[in-house]
């Protein structure tokens, strides 16, 4: 699997099992519109998840630099690191596949709140990631150890596949908070209902896509190199 690609899919699986926030989203952002006793509520929130979204793909550039600066640190001894790698994201994935989420006792953080609701918006969207991780901490962890280079080869060019690496998953981890506002709040509430409602399969899902995505790295990345 391509892995821009990769990267938008595992995004969109992380969103989808985020039992923690994403019922509570279509709420937050009606609060924030009202705040604003702005007429054009439809704009506003729109506005508002833009600047939701931005605060998420920050926070990912951010991890992004972090693992590749972290890469350069270690860039010795990452060749060898790739079994590893490969080994939690199939071992994240057995759990996932029988709904268990090592990151459940995980202590959720809360966004600060301030008096300008964009920004509000904003550092909602920086603090979405680890205010997730209850939920979504094997998705979000597993993408982005797929996500450093374990060639040792770090380059600018490495650099910049990284970032646009966490780019792509931002974007995919990050749609629904910028679409649902667009839809009535009747839709919104029928489609985290869904979400919520389906919370095990989509557990289920997501795990057997991190199986698939390790297996399939281990087929034509490690297994090549034994023979």
């Amino acid at each position: 699997m391509p892995q821009l690609l990769q990267a938008f899919v595992l995004g969109n699986s992380a969103i989808l099992t985020n039992a923690c926030m994403l019922p509570l989203y279509p709420g937050t952002i009606a609060f924030l519109s009202s705040s604003t006793q702005n007429q054009k509520a439809r704009r506003v929130s729109m506005l508002l998840g833009v600047m939701v979204l931005s605060g998420i793909l920050s926070m990912m550039v951010a991890i992004g630099l972090f693992l590749y600066v972290i890469g350069r640190s270690f860039s010795s001894i990452l060749p060898f690191v790739l079994p590893v790698v490969y080994g939690l994201v199939v071992a994240f994935g057995l759990m996932m596949l029988f709904d268990y989420n090592p990151f459940s006792r995980v202590m959720m953080v809360q966004a600060p709140v301030v008096s300008n609701p964009l920004a509000t918006a904003y550092l909602y969207g920086l603090m979405f990631g680890p205010m997730t991780l209850p939920c979504t901490g094997p998705v979000l962890t597993a993408a982005f150890l797929l996500s450093v280079d374990s060639s040792g080869n770090l380059s600018i060019v490495t650099l910049a596949s990284q970032l646009l690496y966490a780019l792509v998953f931002g974007i995919g981890f990050g749609w629904p908070l910028l679409v649902l506002p667009l839809f009535a709040q009747t839709l919104q509430r029928r489609f985290t209902k869904w979400v919520a409602s389906r919370h095990t399969f989509l557990n289920r899902f997501s795990g057997t896509l991190l199986i698939f995505i390790g297996l399939f790295g281990i087929w034509t990345e490690l297994l090549p190199n034994l023979r």
